[in-house]
Order: structure tokens, then sequence, then C-alpha cells
């Protein structure tokens, strides 16, 4: 995995579009965005090529969350406000934090046996309240950091809130730090959108741990709560349905395909990893509705054994599919129920996880031949 890169959960392409179709207030919060987005890779690429420099992360055998405010500006991590058995902050972002990334520790804990993201107990470092506007939240291969959205801006012109406000974005990007210690999946083209499919995943869970909700009353939505009402959209990605968290005229429409039929073939996003993402999204969603029952537990355990054992850097969908398949089968018995789910949920998106080969991606050719009905989808 290319450590020089930061893992945001807002996509490029949505800060585009704002920047394109947005108020001139909302573009420049776009832009700045963008740019200290951009600015933070050249400051981690510094720091990774001098190995002297690079973070050694506080272990511990026991939970262990530091908070840090940094006040607005951009020097990380800042103050220490809340550490771990400290009593409530009045500061709600500070509290979001320390209780998302605790929920996150607990379901690794509890449910995966993995102590903390390293598996090593590694501490759970959040920063709040990072530079003015900043309408992102990344981790940074050694912790969180969160922007409060678009604070500043008029209530009529305010598309984000806080981005501590979601617990699946902050379980998503916590996973970030358990591929980044696990499969080490290259961030670019399939193996880049399986590491961004692994957070939506484990977000997902980390959210429906908390709620204990079933895979059939959970609502898929990565991201509720975080855009403003003034947003026409439920979340920025469905793994229920790809493509329709959200149709906006200031963020466009969502653009991630459910199936291999409308793979995105772009060199954008690192080849359009937060694009087609949502192909194994909805292959897990699929098999977990099938499976039934608390997700986190058996398509949980199946996604997670595979992430950690069965993967590695250069990974394409079609391994993910087959080393799912297998996971299944010696856990759960060949044939067995969860086996098939499995199968069903790869075969919903267009990949056999029976078969051992290079990935079906679809040529243009072929897919203009199934968008007019003159032959199936492959």
């Amino acid at each position: 995995m290319d450590h020089h890169l930061l893992f945001c959960i807002l996509p490029p392409h949505m800060l585009n579009e704002i920047a394109k179709r947005g108020s001139q207030a909302q573009r420049d919060i776009a832009i700045r965005t963008l740019r200290l987005s951009e600015q933070m890779r050249g400051q981690r690429l510094a720091v990774m090529d001098m190995p002297i420099l690079i973070h050694q992360p506080v272990t511990s055998s026991v939970k262990n969350r530091i908070i840090y405010n940094v006040n607005h500006g951009s020097n990380l991590p800042g103050t220490v406000v809340r550490q771990e058995g400290d009593p409530l902050s009045a500061d709600v972002a500070v509290n979001e934090a320390y209780d998302g990334s605790g929920v996150t520790f607990d379901l690794y804990k509890d449910v995966y046996n993995r102590l903390s993201v390293d598996g090593n107990g590694m501490a759970l470092k959040s920063s709040v309240h990072y530079q003015q506007g900043y309408d992102n939240a990344f981790w940074d291969g050694s912790q969180m950091v969160y922007g409060d959205g678009d604070e500043n801006l008029p209530p009529d012109q305010r598309l984000f809130n806080r981005f501590t406000i979601a617990i699946d974005v902050i379980g998503h990007e916590l996973t970030h730090g358990v591929t980044q210690f696990a499969a080490k999946l290259a961030y670019s083209y399939q193996s880049g959108a399986l590491n961004e499919s692994m957070s939506d995943v484990f977000g997902s869970l980390v959210k429906q741990y908390q709620l204990q909700q079933t895979a059939s009353q959970a609502d898929w939505i990565i991201g509720a709560g975080l855009f403003t009402p003034n947003v026409n959209g439920v979340g920025i990605r469905s793994m229920k349905a790809p493509g329709t968290a959200y149709d906006d005229p200031v963020l466009g429409k969502d653009p991630q395909p459910a199936t291999m039929a409308d793979y995105v073939n772009t060199t954008s996003d690192n080849g359009g990893v937060h694009i087609n993402s949502g192909i194994p999204n909805h292959a897990f969603y699929v098999t977990a509705v099938e499976i039934d029952g608390n997700a986190w537990e058996k398509a949980g355990f199946i996604w997670y054994d595979t992430l950690t054992n069965r993967l590695n850097a250069n990974a394409d969908f079609q391994t993910a599919a087959s080393q799912t398949f297998q996971s299944a089968g010696q856990k759960y018995g060949t044939g067995s129920l969860e086996q098939q789910a499995v199968k069903h949920g790869w075969a919903a998106v267009g990949i056999d996880a029976e078969a051992i080969g290079p990935n079906p991606v679809p040529t243009c050719l072929e897919r203009l031949l199934h968008l007019i009905g003159a032959a199936p989808a492959r």
C-alpha cells in the first residue's frame, strides 16, 4: 500500500463537482479542501522518506483513545483534550470521535479478536477541528483527522455537517488502518477499490454493531447524517443500491456502479477507487442479507478473514470473490448456506466466485452491447 496517500472519506469527484457547480463560497471551501489534502499528502511523502521520523505507535493491551483539538489549525495532532476513561467533554466533536473510535475498537476486538487497528494495541488517536471549513475526514497512516464541514457558511449554503457525526465514517477511516497493517491493498484501480470497499463494509458494520441492527434492519448507507438538509441525498454511498445515494444540483449524481457491466474505466481518483468500490460493496450487502442475522458475525467474519489472511497488495475483484468463497467454505462448510450466499453476492455484481483467472472487466464493446440488450453482461 502507498503510505504517501491520505485516505479521505469524501471522494475527489464530489469535491470537484462542488468546485464546478457550487456558489462562490461553496467552491472556495471545496477547492481549499482539495488543496489541503494535496498539501498533507506532500508532507506525508517527506516524512515517510525519512524513516527516523516515522510515527511509532503507542501500544496497549486495552483500549487506548486519545482525542486532540487542532483548534482550526493544521499542526497535528494538536492539544490533548480527552483520554481513555476521561469524563464527557463539552465539545460534541470530541465525544463523537471518542465514542466512534471506541465502538470500532470493540467490534474488532470482541468479534474478530483483533487488538486495535494494527492488531497490537495501537493507540487510537483522533484530531478534531482541523482547519476552517475543511470538508473531509482522513486516516493519515497513524491517526484520524476530522474537519468541521461548512460551519462558517450561511445555513442555506451549508452542505456538510461535522465529520464526526457519522460513526460509519469513523469506522471506515480506521479500517484503512487495519488494511494498512493487514492486506496492504495498493491504492489504485481494483485493489484500491477493494481497499475503499473494505472500509465501507466495516464502517457499516461498526454502525450496525453500535445499533445492534440485523442485516435486514440496517440502512447500508455510508455517511448518513453527514449531509445538511440542503443536499438532495441520504449519504455519500449506498451499499444496497450503489449509484442512488445522492442526486443533487451542487454535488452531482452518485457515480457508483452496482455491477461489472457498468465498471468505470478511469485514471482519475487513483483509477476510480471511490467509484468502482460500489461493486464489491454490493456483493457484501447481498451476501449479508441472504445470510441474515447480524452481518458482523458470519458475513463480517468471512470478509475479515479474507482481508487479514487471504489478500495481497494487488488483489482484484476476482481474487476477493474467490477468496471470500473459499473462506466461507472452510469456516461454514462446502455448499453451506453461507458459502452459497457469498457466491450469490458476487454473482449479483457479475463475478463468478468459483472461477479462477483474470477479473471479468467488460470491454467497451461488451458494455455497449449489454446496454442495448444485444449481449448479456459478464
